[in-house]
């Protein structure tokens, strides 16, 4: 069979080796590779998989939001998060959609706080607003237990925009079992940094700033008052090439327990993996083709 990750920019993805490696492991004749998909190209790569020549897509930025309306049926991880990054072909050709980020995410978080009792009741700050801040979002409040999200991003600068993704975002928190978001408003969106809480427990940078090929990672870097955070607060960047980004150079320079979205993206393709084939991924094998 034959799946892939589509998005734009993916030349960067690690997601075809970490794949491979584990059809190398189950002795599985399958193939995964990374597909340079525009916008106006999303429409035809999930009617690649209806027909069959696809059996699986991941999906990158700045697709996880727009493929929502392509597909037929929303897992309730997709529906919860707003976003997808998983397509799963159904029989007769229906798509269904999930979002693996979400999981993954709260996975990795607890992994780097050292359980998920040190995050629960606390405050947590989100840098973006597309489909990885959203799938954060709710890792944060539905799963691990946070009071209080803040999200930070330039579409926020706009009124309009805010009010309407609290909405978004309080609908969804609903729905999945969370307390509830808060936004930051301002005219200079990332570039205006603000007083941290006290009880600031994590703080989760989900753009592509800093991505290989993306923006400058100086904005999402200096989103965040660092001599504000406290000493036990927490760090994850979701992007994974480069390994280390300038918002992760900041995280260790303040003394912060952090790291990249490499154990994200191991931990979210092994849920698509068994998605896709209905048997359990060879997780270690997967990390150790991305550390390798």
């Amino acid at each position: 069979m034959r799946f892939a990750v589509i998005g734009s920019p993916v030349g960067h993805s690690k997601s075809p080796c970490m794949h491979q490696a584990a059809y190398r492991a189950l002795a599985m004749d399958h193939t995964y590779e990374a597909i340079e998909t525009r916008e106006a190209e999303l429409e035809a790569r999930v009617d690649a998989l209806r027909r069959g020549e696809l059996a699986g897509i991941n999906v990158t930025v700045p697709h996880k939001t727009r493929v929502l309306s392509l597909v037929d049926e929303l897992d309730v991880s997709a529906r919860a998060t707003g976003a997808a990054n998983t397509l799963v072909r159904l029989e007769g050709g229906r798509v269904r959609a999930h979002n693996t980020d979400m999981p993954a995410i709260a996975s990795e978080l607890a992994r780097v706080a050292g359980g998920e009792e040190t995050l629960a009741g606390k405050a947590a700050v989100v840098i973006g607003s597309g489909g990885a801040a959203r799938a954060a979002i709710v890792a944060l409040a539905a799963v691990l237990g946070l009071e209080r999200v803040l999200v930070r991003g330039r579409a926020l600068g706009d009124t309009a925009n805010a009010i309407a993704f609290v909405r978004s975002m309080d609908r969804v928190l609903a729905e999945a079992g969370g307390r509830g978001a808060a936004v930051a408003l301002g005219a200079e969106g990332l570039a205006t940094p603000m007083r941290e809480d006290a009880d600031l427990a994590a703080i989760v940078q989900a753009t592509s700033c800093g991505m290989t090929g993306g923006p400058p990672g100086e904005a999402a870097a200096n989103a965040v008052a660092w001599d504000r955070v406290p000493d036990g607060a927490v760090a994850l960047d979701v992007v994974y090439a480069p390994p280390v980004t300038p918002f992760l150079e900041r995280a260790r320079v303040r003394g912060l327990a952090c790291d990249n979205g490499l154990g994200m993206l191991a931990r979210q393709g092994a849920l698509a993996f068994e998605l896709w084939l209905g048997v359990p991924a060879p997780f270690d094998v997967m990390l150790r083709a991305l550390t390798s």
